[in-house]
């Protein structure tokens, strides 16, 4: 068994490769990616879907739905982090070279996605927009940025993130639902 010493010697060893690799994708990332074609094109998904649901939402809704944006957002980074660490799959062209994951699917285009679908018809059972998200998505958007050269599946099947699209949905739709929030006073 290693002494504690050894071990902080292994941690600090690793560490310093990381920050040294990180700083070799930061160049890379300055010298071919910044401005290219598709990191405008990631731009541009991080930010007009904002404007153009910002204009098509449901106003008395806004809060409720921001809830579920940040919520999905927040899982989505979490699995995406996990997928690249985990080297199920990597992505190229980031918008912002220090973050594992797509910024515009993880911050934009599945949560927008998720909330025009609770927006839209809510009385039609929340399990077909469930299954029809997860399609949309893992058929649709993963082969699609596959296509494009900006997400790369190294261990990973377009059919393994149905079921976890799916989950994601069923989850922000059950938060949507949610009334129970007490008022924030002073008083106890």
């Amino acid at each position: 068994m290693a002494t504690k010493e050894e071990v902080v010697k292994l941690i600090d060893s690793n560490q310093n490769q990381i920050e040294q690799l990180i700083d070799k994708k930061i160049q890379i990332w300055l010298d071919h990616v910044l401005f290219s074609g598709l990191w405008w094109m990631g731009v541009a998904l991080s930010i007009i879907p904002w404007i153009l649901w910002f204009v098509i939402r449901k106003r008395d809704s806004t809060d409720r739905l921001l809830y579920i944006a940040f919520y999905v957002m927040s899982l989505a980074v979490v699995l995406d982090i996990l997928g690249d660490q985990l080297g199920l799959w990597h992505y190229r062209y980031h918008v912002i070279p220090v973050l594992p994951t797509y910024f515009p699917w993880d911050i934009t285009l599945m949560p927008l996605a998720i909330l025009v679908l609770l927006q839209i018809k809510p009385a039609i059972n929340p399990w077909y927009k469930a299954i029809f998200f997860a399609l949309l998505s893992s058929y649709g958007g993963e082969p699609f940025f596959d296509w494009l050269g900006v997400y790369v599946p190294t261990n990973w099947r377009y059919s393994y993130s149905v079921p976890i699209q799916i989950a994601i949905y069923m989850s922000a739709y059950y938060l949507s639902r949610r009334n129970r929030f007490a008022s924030l006073s002073n008083e106890k």
